[in-house]
């Protein structure tokens, strides 16, 4: 029985969270804290591992605090740039037995597609990134959108530019621009997470969309990171590298 507390469980997220904890066999929910109540409550209660979906500054003081007292962490919170990242590799360095995952999407089909985008780039000229969430969302692009661009412009390396002709435009009419791939956001009531890798060569295009309509879709992929996260010491970025995708 693995002991879980939730950070930021009055969110929308959090209290899905909340609810995937408490229905599953294998463990038990032991804190449910919101912002600002202190990490230490975490450890009082006796949590062996925290699920945290709340904001890029308010993430950072619970993950030092729990990797220090060595509590795994699954972090869904998006926003992460390469300097919070070092910071948190650092505490992992000085905690070897604790896990972090810090996945940016935790739908099992958002994974699957941000592989397949992956797989995909290096054999198509043009490639473009839409991304689609409610208005609510405080980040864009969306931690996905910006770490399929990662993803997939490490797989186009060394391959030529792509090639655009546009000279007059304005400004974000071409969305902005990871590594050379472009990416747009979209806010709109009513969505909850979507997005569409757009592939185009020669006479041909490929269109590769994840779309969750329901936030319950994330909670599988929560789940798995809660139970793996203590057999993956360090720093994981992204679900992927807890799910057997290949090479």
């Amino acid at each position: 029985m693995t002991k879980v507390g939730v950070v930021g469980a009055r969110g929308r997220m959090g209290q899905a969270v909340v609810e995937a904890v408490n229905g599953a066999a294998d463990c038990e929910l032991v804190a449910a804290i919101d912002m600002g109540v202190p990490p230490s409550a975490l450890l009082q209660a006796g949590a062996e591992v925290i699920v945290d979906f709340t904001t890029p500054d308010a993430v950072m003081r619970t993950l030092k605090s729990c990797i220090g007292n060595g509590i795994h962490c699954v972090i869904g919170t998006t926003g992460f740039d390469e300097g919070k990242l070092a910071k948190v590799a650092e505490w992992c360095d000085a905690q070897p037995s604790v896990g972090v995952l810090i996945a940016p999407n935790f739908g099992i089909g958002a994974v699957l597609m941000m592989r397949l985008a992956e797989l995909a780039a290096p054999y198509f000229e043009s490639a473009e990134i839409i991304e689609l969430h409610h208005p609510d969302k405080v980040d864009a692009p969306s931690g996905t959108a910006a770490h399929t661009a990662h993803l997939m412009a490490a797989a186009r390396s060394g391959l030529p530019p792509q090639q655009d002709a546009t000279i007059h435009e304005m400004p974000g009419a071409r969305g902005t621009t990871i590594e050379g791939i472009h990416v747009h956001s979209v806010r709109a009531r009513g969505l909850v997470a979507h997005q569409e890798v757009i592939l185009g060569g020669e006479g041909e295009t490929l269109t590769i969309r994840h779309d969750s309509l329901d936030r319950r879709s994330f909670m599988p992929g929560v789940l798995l990171g809660v139970r793996r996260v203590s057999a993956h010491p360090g720093l994981t970025i992204g679900l992927a590298g807890y799910l057997d995708l290949g090479t």
